[in-house]
C-alpha cells in the first residue's frame, strides 16, 4: 500500500514524536548508550522548547510504560491536583459557574516536571545534567520557530502586552511577534533549568542528585516564585481578573505517583490505559462494544465501520460524563464498565440510523449520579470551539477563545524498553509567564465542575478528568505496540481507529496512521466552555463524497474538514523476533519517526 513516507523499522531503537528535533533527540541518547527512560526524559523536556506553544514543564503528563529489566508494565502520573484552597465555594464566591479556561486561578500543582525526573530516577541510567542538555541547549541557543507557535504568540500578542505582560520579553522579543522560521531563545528557561542541574550538584548518587533537583523545583526557588506570582490577580477568560490559589505548601506535597493500567482485551491483545482519572477507559469500552457489534467482520473502510465507530464511542464518553473521575474521591464502577455484559447490553442501542441523544448506562446505585451529571450538559450555541482540536484554550478574552493542542512523544529500545507519554499545559497563551523561570502554568483545573456530587467535581487534592491519554499494548502477552495523539477529546478516538486498523486490518503503522480519520462531538467537551454538539461529527474530506453522503443519510450531522487536518499519531511498535517500526503522521507536516 502506497504510504506518504516509509515505515521506519530496525533493532537499535525506535522514537516518534510530534517534532523532528525531539524524535532526533531522544535517538541521540539511545546511540550514546541511554535506554527509552532517558531517551524520554530528553525528548519531553525539549518538547517544552520547541512546541512551547503546545506543553511546558509547569503542565502535566501521563506516561505508560514497559520495564523490559522487571517485566512490568506500569503507569506513571504526572497529572498535579487542585490546590487545597480550590473548593467549589471559592469559586461561587468569586461569582463563577464554572473554572475559567485560562489564567491563573485555573491551575492545579504542576506535574509534568516531577513525572519525568520520577522516570529518570527510577528506570533511566543518565543524569539529569545529560537529559536536560539538548533541552538547555536549544532554549539558550535558539530553534527555529514553528509556524503554528508563531501564529499562537500573535494572536495573544496584545493580551501579553496589556494583561500579562510577565511573558513579553520572552514572548515577543522587540516588542513584537517572532516569525516562524525564525530563530527563538527563551534564556530565562534555560537558565531555571541551568539552576536546577547546578542544585542537583555532583555529590552522592545518581538517584540522590535528582531529588535534589526535584526538591529545588516543589520545595525550592521554583516553587517559592510560583507561590509569590500567583497571588497576583490577573485576566482569565472570564473576563475577570482572579488571584491564583496554588502555593508553594500545594506543591510540596505532590509528587507522581506509578499506578496499575486499567486494561481490556481484544483479539489478541490486552490494551494498557490510565485509570479514570483520565479518558483512557473510554478507548477500552469503544473496542468492546465494537467487538459485541462483530467489528472484525466489518470492511474498515466502508461507512458501516465509521457509523459503529462514531456510535459505539457516543455511548463510550456518554459514560465518561457520568462515571469518570479521581478514583481516590470517586466511585467508579470500572469492573462494570469494562465487562462483557456491559457491553453487550449498550450494544443493543446502536442502530442504523445515528442518534443524538447522550445516553449514559445506569450501573445499580449511581442512578441519582447519573441524572446530575446529565444536567450538567450545555449544548453548544457556536461551532467555533468544537470543531478544533479541543484542547485548553489559547486565549482569556471571550470573543477570541481558541483551542489549543499538545504533543507526543514514543521511544522503544533495543532492550525492549517501551515509553509513551503525551505532554500538554503549561503554555503562554492560556496562562501568565512566571518572572524569573521562562514557563507558564497549567489551566487543567477547568476540567472540574462546580456541581458538587459529581465524579468530577472540584475538590481540594484530586486530580482533573484528564483527556491526555496515551497507549501502551501487549500482543499475547508480550509487550508490543505503544502510540498516541494530542486532540484532547479526540485522542482516543483518533487512537481507536489506528488499533482497529493494525489489530483487525493488519496494515503497517504508517498506513494506519495516512488513511482519512474522523471523530465525534457529540458529548461535552472536556474544556471551557464545556459544551456539547449533539449528533456532530468531523470527517476528512478524503472519505470521498460517496461515504460522506452515505454517512449523512444515516442521520450523521457532519463537518466536513480538509484533508491531512484530523489528527497528530505516532506510534512505535516491537516484533516478537525484535525488530522494531515507527511511523508519524504526515498531518501538519511536523510529527516524525526515526530510528535504525
Amino acid at each position: 500500500m502506497f504510504t506518504t513516507r516509509p515505515e521506519i523499522s530496525g533493532t537499535f531503537g525506535v522514537v516518534a514524536s510530534t517534532h523532528w528535533i525531539v524524535s532526533q533527540v531522544a535517538m541521540g541518547v539511545l546511540e550514546r548508550g541511554g535506554n527509552a527512560f532517558d531517551a524520554a526524559v530528553a525528548g519531553g523536556f525539549t518538547l517544552c522548547v520547541v512546541e512551547p506553544h503546545l506543553c511546558g514543564p509547569a503542565g502535566e503528563v501521563p506516561i505508560l510504560f514497559h520495564d523490559a529489566a522487571r517485566d512490568e508494565t506500569r503507569v506513571l502520573c504526572g497529572q498535579g491536583v487542585a490546590p487545597a484552597a480550590a473548593t467549589i465555594d471559592h469559586f461561587r464566591d468569586q461569582g463563577l459557574d464554572m473554572v475559567p479556561g485560562s489564567g491563573l486561578i485555573a491551575a492545579v500543582v504542576p506535574g509534568a516536571f516531577d513525572a519525568w525526573l520520577t522516570l529518570l530516577r527510577d528506570h533511566g541510567t543518565m543524569d539529569l545534567a545529560e537529559v536536560l542538555a539538548p533541552a538547555i541547549g536549544y532554549a539558550l541557543n535558539g530553534h527555529p520557530l514553528l509556524p503554528g507557535a508563531a501564529r499562537a504568540i500573535a494572536d495573544v500578542a496584545d493580551a501579553l502586552r496589556t494583561e500579562w505582560p510577565s511573558g513579553a520579553e520572552i514572548w515577543l522579543p522587540g516588542s513584537m511577534p517572532p516569525k516562524g522560521g525564525t530563530l527563538f531563545r527563551n534564556p530565562i528557561l534555560a537558565a531555571t533549568w541551568q539552576r536546577l542541574v547546578a542544585e542537583a550538584g555532583t555529590q552522592g548518587s545518581r538517584e540522590a542528585r535528582i531529588d535534589r533537583a526535584r526538591h529545588a523545583w516543589r520545595q525550592g526557588f521554583v516553587a517559592e516564585a510560583i507561590d509569590a506570582f500567583a497571588r497576583t490577580e490577573l485576566m482569565d477568560a472570564s473576563g475577570e481578573r482572579h488571584a491564583g490559589l496554588l502555593t508553594g505548601e500545594d506543591m510540596a506535597r505532590w509528587q507522581a505517583t506509578y499506578e496499575d493500567p486499567v486494561i481490556a482485551d481484544f483479539h489478541g491483545w490486552t490494551i494498557c490505559k490510565t485509570g479514570p482519572w483520565g479518558q483512557g477507559p473510554v478507548l477500552l469500552q469503544s473496542l468492546l462494544l465494537l467487538d459485541a457489534m462483530g467489528i472484525a467482520d466489518i470492511d474498515l473502510a466502508g461507512a458501516n465501520f465509521v457509523h459503529l465507530a462514531l456510535e459505539a464511542q457516543k455511548l463510550a464518553f456518554a459514560d465518561r460524563e457520568a462515571y469518570y473521575g479521581d478514583p481516590d474521591f470517586a466511585a467508579v464502577p470500572m469492573e462494570t464498565l469494562l465487562s462483557r455484559g456491559y457491553a453487550l447490553s449498550r450494544a443493543a442501542l446502536i442502530r442504523p440510523d445515528a442518534s443524538d441523544a447522550l445516553r449514559p448506562g445506569i450501573v445499580p446505585g449511581f442512578e441519582e449520579q447519573v441524572a446530575r451529571g446529565m444536567a450538567q450538559v450545555r449544548v453548544a450555541t457556536s461551532e467555533a470551539a468544537g470543531i478544533g482540536i479541543g484542547e485548553p484554550t489559547m486565549m482569556h478574552l471571550k470573543p477570541t477563545l481558541k483551542p489549543g493542542d499538545t504533543v507526543h512523544l514514543d521511544v522503544i529500545d533495543r532492550w525492549g524498553n517501551m515509553v509513551t507519554a503525551t505532554p500538554s499545559g503549561g503554555w503562554p497563551q492560556s496562562s501568565p509567564t512566571v518572572p524569573g523561570l521562562g514557563f507558564a502554568l497549567n489551566t487543567r483545573a477547568q476540567m472540574f465542575w462546580l456541581e458538587p456530587g459529581l465524579p468530577g467535581s472540584l475538590a481540594p487534592g484530586k486530580r482533573p478528568r484528564t483527556t491526555l491519554t496515551p497507549t501502551l499494548a501487549l500482543h499475547q502477552g508480550r509487550p508490543a505496540l505503544v502510540c498516541g495523539t494530542p486532540g484532547g477529546d479526540q485522542q482516543d478516538q483518533w487512537q481507536l481507529v489506528l488499533l482497529l486498523r493494525r489489530i483487525l486490518g493488519g496494515m503497517t503503522l504508517q498506513a494506519a496512521l495516512d488513511l482519512p480519520l474522523f471523530h465525534s462531538l457529540h458529548f461535552p467537551s472536556s474544556f471551557y466552555p464545556r459544551e456539547a454538539m449533539p449528533g456532530v461529527a468531523v470527517i476528512e474530506e478524503s472519505y470521498g463524497d460517496a461515504m460522506i453522503s452515505e454517512l449523512r443519510q444515516r442521520g450523521h450531522d457532519l463537518r466536513v474538514a480538509p484533508a491531512w487536518s484530523a489528527g497528530r499519531l505516532t506510534a512505535a511498535e516491537r516484533d516478537a523476533d525484535g525488530v522494531l517500526h515507527a511511523a508519524a503522521t504526515p498531518r501538519l507536516m511536523q510529527a516524525y519517526a526515526v530510528g535504525r
